[in-house]
């Protein structure tokens, strides 16, 4: 615990609804150890909720819902508002949540100001951008990664870096919960679970070719149903409007994730942090991102990383299918569909290849091990790699798995 008299003053920013929920932990671990300093955040309602003091709203769907030119001026507007709130305020830590291209900006400008600055989530430089290593040491302290294999790839370039584990995979199902949100999901067979993402332009490039991949299982499987899980009442009506008139065999709901997937024998899935929540339950997937022709071949220039989607990313190698970006119809995705369907070995193989990706996690708490290396930062005013590694060494339960790298 700090001294009652200690106010020092941590900022969070997050520019996503997934950062949002990223910062919890952190927040609450920070409220309980340092109840006297004073954490503000510009981020959404859970951070909120979580006890910091919400000064802007940048986390639902509103700005990042914006693309192009526009998005770039609407978040450079938020940058302003930030670093003007902060002129005549000593922030001692910037914890940047995810977001790098809305983060990072805004943390080499408080960093010229003395700020130190975290990132929770560490920029996906291994998948399409090493070249920019350089700025972000610049612009950050230190890197708190959510993968395991990243600690290592981090570190090998420079970077003070440490694996703190994944808020998804970090805490055990609590079946019960599981038995109530799966209770009046509709019957019949095989169960598809879609999912189109969290994002108004997720759901907007991804709903129809989600419902058209299922009618063309619903073809082959008569009794076949779908649930279609949106994260919020909006998001479900956005879901609706893409369409003049949904199947009968589909359903929509909000929340319930958890209870959805157990319920489901297979989900069509867009790419995002849900792929890890299915490989939690070790529930077999094919992995979806529709874009533009042009932006997916573009891709090819800028991504180099061999797989997109997070389980194929740890597993390194393919255990699911992932059309990630994807330019195409429905047909390819309904054809791997069906390959599960038809195979019940297939099936079972994905799902203890899933299984082995979410032991590989570990069983770290990443909003505690966030908050410590926060404290030590604000309190000290530097941090490396051992005291990192110490920090992660005294919170290990005897007999977990530590992932050291």
């Amino acid at each position: 615990m700090t001294d009652s008299i200690d106010r020092r003053l941590i900022l969070l920013t997050a520019f996503e609804p997934s950062g949002d929920l990223h910062a919890v932990p952190v927040i609450e671990a920070l409220k309980r150890r340092c109840p006297d300093w004073e954490i503000v955040a510009w981020g959404g309602p859970h951070m909120e909720a979580a006890g910091a003091t919400l000064l802007g709203n940048t986390a639902t769907d509103g700005v990042m819902g914006i693309r192009g030119a526009t998005r770039a001026l609407e978040v450079r507007k938020i940058h302003q508002e930030i670093l003007r709130w902060g002129e005549h305020r000593k922030i001692v830590v910037h914890l940047a949540v995810d977001s790098p291209s809305a983060n990072l900006p805004l943390s080499g400008q408080l960093k010229l100001r003395g700020t130190r600055v975290m990132n929770l989530v560490a920029p996906q430089l291994w998948a399409w951008g090493a070249w920019r290593a350089k700025m972000v040491r610049r612009t950050s302290d230190a890197l708190l990664c959510l993968l395991p294999f990243e600690e290592r790839w981090f570190r090998e370039r420079g970077f003070v870096a440490k694996y703190v584990g994944h808020p998804v995979l970090s805490k055990p199902l609590d079946l019960e919960v599981v038995k109530q949100e799966r209770d009046g999901l509709p019957p019949g067979g095989p169960r598809i679970l879609l999912l189109p993402g969290s994002r108004t332009s997720e759901i907007r490039a991804n709903a129809r070719l989600l419902v058209r991949a299922f009618e063309l299982v619903l073809g082959r499987h008569r009794s076949a149903v779908a649930t279609v899980v949106c994260t919020t009442d909006a998001t479900a009506r956005l879901f609706r409007d893409q369409f003049e008139r949904l199947p009968s065999a589909v359903h929509v709901k909000v929340g319930g994730l958890e209870g959805a997937i157990d319920w489901s024998e297979l989900a069509l899935a867009v790419s995002g942090t849900v792929s890890l929540d299915l490989a939690r339950q070790a529930k077999p997937m094919v992995g979806v991102y529709r874009t533009s022709l042009l932006s997916r071949l573009g891709a090819r220039f800028l991504i180099k990383a061999p797989y997109l989607l997070l389980p194929n990313i740890v597993a390194g190698r393919e255990i699911v299918p992932e059309f990630v970006p994807y330019s195409g119809g429905p047909e390819k995705i309904a054809q791997a569909a069906a390959e599960f369907l038809g195979d019940g070995r297939k099936r079972a193989q994905a799902a203890d290849d899933l299984r082995r990706v979410a032991l590989s996690f570990g069983d770290r708490d990443p909003g505690l091990l966030a908050s410590l290396a926060v404290e030590h930062l604000a309190k000290t005013g530097s941090i490396t790699n051992a005291a990192l590694d110490e920090i992660v060494q005294t919170q290990t339960l005897p007999g977990a798995p530590s992932n050291t790298n």
